[in-house]
């Protein structure tokens, strides 16, 4: 395999090479701290693959790094963190869920009188719907619905 060609960070200005010390120095965030290192190794003429010995990383990652800092400059220290995994549970069928736990089950001809969780996973699996409890759970709470049969004093 042929040898990857040298990559290196571009030439900084005295103030962006104090600003990257200083992110080494007095950042919490263990991504930005791992990139600045990266970028202030190469800046010293350090090769990738000798960066990536330093920072216990792969040659990729060390190219990745200096590349995204050569195009965007601090900007991609930052992590870029998602939101999670995306839902899988469209509004449609979360909307369906909840008209079903707002009907009484006696209403759908079930031998029961009040939902429990289990149940009612077991009624939308009947209606092709597959979700877990703990799915259904957040659904209906997020909705403000209760499946619980009030109790009151008497």
């Amino acid at each position: 395999m042929a040898r990857q060609p040298e990559v290196f960070v571009r030439s900084l200005e005295p103030e962006e090479a104090q600003r990257l010390v200083k992110i080494t120095r007095s950042t919490r965030d263990r991504v930005r701290l791992r990139r600045a290192g990266v970028v202030l190794a190469s800046v010293q003429g350090r090769s990738a693959s000798e960066i990536a010995v330093m920072f216990a990383a792969s040659d990729g990652y060390v190219r990745e790094v200096i590349h995204a800092f050569n195009e965007s400059g601090f900007a991609a220290l930052n992590p870029k963190w998602s939101g999670g995994r995306p839902a899988t549970i469209g509004p449609a069928v979360r909307e369906q869920i909840c008209r079903i736990a707002s009907c009484k089950p006696v209403e759908l001809r079930l031998p029961f009188t009040t939902w429990s969780l289990t149940k009612l996973v077991e009624y939308l699996a009947g209606q092709r719907i597959t979700v877990s409890t703990e799915t259904v759970r957040q659904i209906l709470r997020k909705a403000g619905i209760s499946w619980q049969a009030t109790k009151t004093a008497t």
